[in-house]
C-alpha cells in the first residue's frame, strides 16, 4: 500500500511540477511559435485555393478564345472561296471574267 501511495504522490508531484506558473511561462514562446505556424499554414491554404481558382478561370477564358479563333478562321476560309466571293461582289456589279486577260505591252520600251 505504501508503494501505491508513493506512486500516487510522485505522479501528483510530476503534474504539479508541469503545471506550475514558472513552467507555463517558460513554454509561452513555444506556444507563440506554434500559433505563428498555424497562421502561416492557414494563409498558405487560402493562397493555394486562390491560385487554383485563377488558373481555372484563365483556362476557361483560353478555351473560349480558342473556340472564337477557330470560328473566325472558319468564316474567313469560307468567305475566301471563289463561289462565296462571287456572291459577295455581285451586288457591286462585278462579274467573273469569262475570257482570258489581255496582256498590254509598252510600245516605248525597246527590247
Amino acid at each position: 500500500m505504501e508503494s501505491n501511495s508513493r506512486k500516487e504522490k510522485s505522479r501528483n508531484y510530476r503534474w504539479k511540477r508541469l503545471l506550475n506558473y514558472r513552467a507555463i511561462v517558460r513554454q509561452i514562446p513555444f506556444f507563440l511559435f506554434l500559433a505563428f505556424l498555424a497562421v502561416i499554414y492557414i494563409y498558405n491554404g487560402h493562397m493555394a485555393d486562390k491560385t487554383i481558382r485563377n488558373i481555372s478561370k484563365t483556362s476557361n477564358e483560353l478555351k473560349e478564345l480558342q473556340f472564337e479563333y477557330k470560328d473566325v478562321q472558319g468564316d474567313a476560309l469560307k468567305r475566301s472561296k471563289q463561289s462565296e466571293l462571287m456572291e459577295a461582289v455581285q451586288p457591286l456589279g462585278l462579274k467573273e471574267l469569262t475570257t482570258s486577260p489581255v496582256v498590254l505591252i509598252d510600245s516605248n520600251e525597246t527590247n
